[in-house]
């Protein structure tokens, strides 16, 4: 006899000896969910009653609202969907199948007749009944505690999180309910959910009622709605009790509708109405390696190796952004504090936002109960602007200040409550951290100043069960101490296919994406930045305008109004971001054009000297701030110290940025004070210049920048003459700039048919002296010529 058969014979035999009164007890069982078993009069008895219910309803409702009833309950699924068959299917049938033990059985109780059951059958599972049960099993807990989810992701809900405890809950609160209090109950929560029919709202019992409500609506609304309805026909201490047994749920519904709400919608340069992208439909995840070394991308147009070597993180480095609290540290622990950095427009921002969204639309992260955003501009703003009249706070009362809805948050103290702080902008915040001397807190609840919170919250007194995810800017961020980071991340940017692919997913329209990518590409150097997704963002805003006009894209584009884009937009970002200005009060003042000559002073010096590195002194030689510069101006960057010197290095954001601003710090010295920095020493002038031209005419300026380009090797010089010739066509001198650098009544540069003239007999010379330097030259022809854009 095989075991199976064995088994089902005991079990037969068990029955047998059992009397009759017993028998009767174990089928008469307490109501539950779809598995509950009664004999053939119970059942005929409670149709007859559900009937005469039933035609109660129908006359209340045709008094109370004369409506059509639909002939389909169908409607459009919201959040939750489940497998229905006549009746709906709640998780808890599903949980039953998935956990029942070897040998029990699950009875469907919606045949069309309850006899349809044998009576061999009936006997065989009469023992059965009574261990397995079909009332709704609690979760079993598995072993591992990293399981996955169906997306892959390692994690699970809070059990008081998940869709069992809310269903359990919602269905005790109603059961309680009398008969007149329940039929109140649903017409009032028909007449607040315009979501669901009155037919959806009133037929079937309670279990139908609760699981066609979580359906519909989703957890979260199922729940705010019963309890609101619950107040709303005074029955206050139902609604706390179901508030309380559900709080650690609502708090997390509650942080969830917060960044939805936040991060939904990506907002890209500024926003105009119609024109909002979800940021599920057009984002791409960057690179983010576990290896950092600066960032910035080394590849160079026209020089195989920059001046400065730069190393790039190999591809076994790279983690994917809802893993990064998957990593271990060298003993083998969880980290609890991860520090992410990258240069500007790396998508940092982007990141913690498609984190934000996975995390509360249940794609990710499941087991952090809470994520708290409190962002360094937060703490900047409670810093300077304090709602608190000591100027000093607990973090309790910072996280209810902006989360009311967190109040009175004790799970947070809790052992097992796993959650997440991210504490991105670490560069908005720009007063000095004491991280030797600050006092230290214990507790959750004592006040201090936001500086003492801050380095508390690091250090790991303070929300000593979070997890802390810390963001900025690596010139800023570099203050904090290594002992209190436990790993470190980097953003390195786009691949080649990442590239094609954000600009894909971006337009709806295929045939306008192929033509931007191909487009994009007749530039290597545009090709080379687009690594970052801001340059990409740019690209893509730039040329889908562009590509309305008739006739454009016979050319390739040209380089220089890029970059100027990419100098406007950050230097914009930089007066909203860090000094509050609005997007209609951008107007740059004096020391922002200030800024950035000195910049430019800074960069054309590094390129005189054949460098692409820089170093504090430099940047007080030039009268800056090394915060002003490194940080806040979204143009350079820090890298990592070298280990033979141990000295802060920074660069700007590529090799050819550097470049440009190298030319535009010439260009602006000629036009605001007719100087040529380039002139010095004795120069082969060509006849039609005389050495007074020189000083004052833009070809005077020209002739210099290519007198240096010819006689340095190729690359040192090529790029810089090829923007300054670019930053000489009135589309960008003009029409770009205008505004900004230059009032908008500023004449235009004149002598450009000079210049040009200057250049094609240049290039003509040059095919049969310097062959190699003929296409750069043409290309900066054509970035001062061309006026398709």
């Amino acid at each position: 006899m095989d075991p199976d058969t064995e088994v089902e014979s005991i079990l037969r035999q068990r029955s047998e000896d059992k009397d009759e009164e017993e028998k009767k007890k174990k089928w008469k069982r307490p109501p539950s969910s779809y598995g509950s078993m009664k004999s053939d009069s119970d059942v005929m008895e409670e149709e007859e009653k559900e009937q005469e219910w039933n035609e109660e309803v129908a006359e209340a409702c045709a008094s109370l609202f004369p409506v059509v009833l639909p002939d389909s309950t169908a409607c459009g699924g919201t959040g939750l969907q489940m497998v229905r068959s006549e009746s709906p299917e709640t998780l808890y049938t599903m949980t039953t199948e998935q956990t029942k033990p070897p040998g029990a059985a699950v009875i469907d109780t919606w045949l069309s007749d309850p006899g349809d059951l044998s009576e061999d059958t009936e006997e065989d599972l009469d023992e059965l009944l009574v261990t397995h049960s079909p009332e709704p099993p609690e979760p079993v807990e598995p072993d591992d505690i990293m399981q996955t989810d169906e997306n892959s992701q390692p994690g699970r809900l809070h059990p008081e999180q998940d869709l069992p405890h809310i269903f359990k809950s919602i269905q005790d609160t109603v059961t309680g309910l009398t008969k007149e209090e329940l039929f109140k109950f649903k017409m009032r929560f028909y007449q607040w959910e315009q979501s669901m029919t009155l037919q959806q709202v009133m037929e079937g019992d309670i279990l139908d009622f609760v699981d066609r409500i979580l359906e519909i609506l989703g957890q979260d609304r199922s729940l705010f709605h019963t309890i609101s309805t619950l107040e709303s026909i005074n029955k206050k201490p139902e609604a706390d009790k179901l508030q309380n047994q559900c709080k650690r749920a609502l708090i997390r519904f509650h942080l969830t509708q917060h960044l939805i709400r936040k991060h939904q919608v990506i907002r890209e340069g500024v926003v105009r109405a119609g024109k909002q992208n979800l940021l599920d439909t057009v984002y791409v995840e960057p690179q983010i390696s576990t290896c950092g070394y600066g960032g910035v991308h080394p590849s160079h147009e026209l020089r195989p190796h920059p001046p400065s070597p730069l190393q790039v993180p190999s591809a076994d480095t790279f983690v994917g952004i809802n893993s990064l609290f998957r990593l271990q540290k060298d003993d083998g622990q969880p980290v609890r504090t991860v520090l992410t950095t990258g240069i500007p427009g790396i998508g940092m921002t982007v990141s913690v936002g498609k984190f934000c969204l996975d995390w509360a639309e249940l794609r990710a992260n499941k087991d952090l109960q809470f994520v708290i955003k409190l962002s360094f501009r937060t703490f900047w703003s409670l810093r300077n602007k304090s709602p608190f009249p000591s100027q000093k706070m607990s973090i309790m009362e910072v996280i209810e200040y902006y989360h009311p809805e967190c109040k009175d948050m004790k799970y947070l103290e809790q052992e097992d409550c796993k959650f997440l702080i991210i504490m991105d902008s670490f560069d908005c915040y720009q007063a000095p951290l004491d991280w030797e001397n600050a006092p230290v807190i214990n507790d959750n609840y004592t006040q201090a100043h936001p500086d003492d919170l801050i380095v508390n919250i690091i250090r790991g007194t303070v929300l000593r069960g979070a997890r802390v995810w810390i963001l900025g800017r690596r010139a800023a961020v570099s203050q904090i101490p290594s002992q209190f980071i436990d790993a470190v991340t980097e953003i390195q940017g786009f691949s080649d296919e990442m590239k094609d692919a954000y600009l894909t997913k971006r337009f709806g329209d295929a045939e306008l994406a192929a033509k931007i990518v191909a487009h994009y590409k007749r530039l290597p150097t545009l090709s080379i930045l687009a690594c970052q997704p801001f340059v990409c963002w740019i690209v893509a805003t730039v040329f889908e305008r562009r590509f309305r006009y008739r006739g454009y894209g016979v050319h390739p584009p040209r380089l220089t109004p890029i970059y100027v884009n990419i100098l406007i937009v950050q230097t914009n970002r930089r007066l909203q971001f860090y000094y509050g200005k609005g997007e209609n009060d951008l107007k740059w003042s004096n020391d922002d054009k200030h800024l950035l000559t000195k910049m430019g002073k800074m960069a054309f010096k590094m390129l005189e000297r054949n460098t692409s590195v820089f170093f504090e002194e430099d940047v007080k030689e030039c009268g800056l701030k090394l915060m002003e510069v490194a940080a806040l101006s979204g143009m350079c960057t820090e890298l990592p110290p070298t280990a033979s010197t141990g000295r802060r290095t920074f660069c700007f954001i590529h090799l050819t940025f550097q470049e440009f601003m190298a030319a535009l710090y010439v260009f602006m010295m000629f036009r605001s004070e007719s100087k040529n920095v380039l002139e010095s020493g004795v120069l082969h002038m060509p006849k039609i210049f005389t050495p007074k031209d020189q000083a004052k005419s833009v070809a005077g300026v020209v002739q210099c920048a290519v007198e240096r380009t010819l006689s340095s090797p190729l690359g040192h010089y090529d790029m810089f003459l090829r923007f300054l010739c670019g930053l000489l066509s009135p589309d960008c001198h003009d029409n770009q700039l205008s505004g900004y650098l230059y009032r908008h009544n500023t004449p235009k540069v004149s002598g450009l048919d000079e210049v040009q003239r200057l250049l094609e007999q240049t290039i003509q010379n040059a095919q049969e002296n310097n062959s190699d330097r003929v296409e750069n030259l043409k290309e900066c022809l054509r970035e001062m010529t061309q006026e398709d854009e």
